[in-house]
This record gives structure tokens, sequence and C-alpha cells, in this order.
């Protein structure tokens, strides 16, 4: 979503088609606090939406061990998610995510909303085998004859979205920031988180998870920049460590980290140019003059 400095919402303009649903009554995720605060920001509720995608998440185009010992240093930085042998995994985990949520968005658009706040991203495993991304919010419309060109999605529940819109700034868009990273565990790795080692730090796992969470927050900052916003918030840092037979080498192991950031692209209100805090008063005379 490109920003517009001149209108009331980033990219929006007059006159769209898309109108609030007629009749019926509407759901939603929402608190009463929440639901009263997004009231009293000119904001109202049409309606939950939800989207769903199952994936089959099991081929990885990983051939050989993409974590294994240098011979020079003994040891391999991980590669960025984007180089490694790990990028077709990690491009599968974003296109999820995102036809999750643009499900979400469709469902918001066809009840003539504005945007979903208070998204929900959940991944589970599918029973039938899979696994199930889905993406859950309400969907509201603004009291505004100023629509936008598509519908924004944030994480921020009803009170944060209140807070955002009274300090001049918008929800452009959802941005993730997925990495996968993997280090090959030889020998001395394992002798030292064994209990008989003394205290120490395990710098092989410290720079592997140090890597993970240090892509995913490039590709966050690269996701939000997308949707035309001027910085993004984060909602939720997931990180989760797991271990696979190593296929080159027979009874070693790879230790693989995958980060998960989420947040919101905003972006500076059209109006927000004026000077925080209360208007100034208009003062007039109360005496009769003569």
């Amino acid at each position: 979503m490109s920003p517009q400095r001149d209108a009331g919402l980033p990219g929006a303009v007059p006159g769209a088609t898309a109108g609030p649903r007629v009749g019926g009554t509407w759901s939603s995720a929402l608190s009463s606090e929440e639901f009263a605060a997004i009231k009293g920001v000119g904001f109202d509720p049409v309606g939950q939406v939800f989207g769903a995608a199952v994936f089959s998440i099991g081929y990885t185009g990983v051939w050989g061990c993409p974590g294994a010992w240098s011979a020079t240093d003994g040891r391999k930085a991980p590669s960025s998610p984007w180089d490694s042998s790990y990028s077709l995994l990690v491009k599968t985990l974003y296109a999820a995510r995102t036809l999750a949520l643009t499900r979400a968005v469709a469902e918001c658009r066809a009840l003539g909303g504005d945007g979903i706040v208070g998204v929900e991203l959940r991944v589970a495993e599918f029973p039938a085998g899979g696994m199930e991304f889905t993406a859950r919010g309400t969907a509201v419309r603004a009291r505004s004859r100023i629509r936008p060109r598509r519908p924004f999605t944030a994480h921020l529940a009803g009170q944060d979205f209140a807070k955002l819109i009274h300090t001049g700034w918008v929800p452009a868009g959802l941005a993730f920031g997925i990495a996968v990273e993997t280090r090959h565990d030889d020998w001395r790795s394992p002798g030292r988180i064994r209990w008989t080692a003394p205290n120490q730090e395990v710098d092989g796992y410290t720079q592997l998870i140090n890597q993970a969470r240090h892509n995913a927050r490039d590709r966050l900052a690269l996701d939000a920049a997308k949707h035309g916003g001027d910085g993004v918030v984060v909602d939720d840092v997931e990180l989760t460590v797991s271990q696979n037979e190593c296929p080159a080498s027979v009874g070693s192991r790879d230790v693989i980290a995958e980060a998960v950031f989420v947040g919101t692209s905003i972006t500076r209100f059209g109006r927000s140019g004026r000077p925080a805090g209360p208007r100034p008063l208009t003062i007039m005379r109360l005496e009769r003059e003569y």
C-alpha cells in the first residue's frame, strides 16, 4: 500500500465502490474494551474473518550437509536463507502464511471492510497430514467517505489500534520475517553440554540462533517496506530448534533453527502534520460593546 500524504488513510481514494454489509448481525473476535476503543477512533466492526491454507511441508531442497564444519577455521557460519539450500522451504513458509492472510482479506473486502485488526496467525499440524496455516481477525470499516484501495491488516489489538490512530499513524499491512539456518553438530558442541562440562558458552549454538534471528529481522524490514510503511512494530518473535540426522555423516546430526518475526508496517496519517496535543481554543469576548 503506497502512502499518500494528502489522504485520510494511506493509499486512500474517495469514491471506492465497496460498501458495508446491509442487515444481519456481525460477529467479531473483539473484547468489550477493544470494541469501545475501535469505535472511539471512528471505526465499526463488520464481521469476523478467517483464512486457511494446508500445505505439505516435507521437501526442503537440502542435499548433503549445508551446515558442515569448514576445514579451514573449524566452523562455517550459516548463510542467508535466500542463499542456502533451505531457500525453497523458506519461500513455502512465506507462501502459506500469505495465502491464508489473502483469503482473510478477501472476506474483509466482501463485507465492505477497510481493514482487519487483531490478526492472529497460527500454524498447526493437520490431522490428515501437512501443516495448516490460519489467519483470523476482525474486519472494520471507517466512518468516512474516504476508502483505502485495499484493506489493511494489523496484528494490533483494539486498544493498540486506537492508540496508533490517535498518535497520527495507521497500519499498512502485516509483515513477516522468516529464516531457517542449520549447523552441523560435530564433537565440539555436544562435549560442551554434557553434565560433566563446566559452565561455558556453546558458541556454535549461539552463532546459529543469532544468525537465524538476524536474517529473519532483515527479511521483516524488507517485507514491511513493500507495504509502503515508514516503520514496523513487532508483534511476536518465535524461535524453534530441532535436530536431524546428518545426511553426509553417519552418526552425526544437524541442528536447525527457524526464526519467525511478525509485525505490522505503519505509516504516518495524511493529516498528521498538525502539532500534537489539544487544539488551541477560540477566545471570544463575552461583554457587549457599545
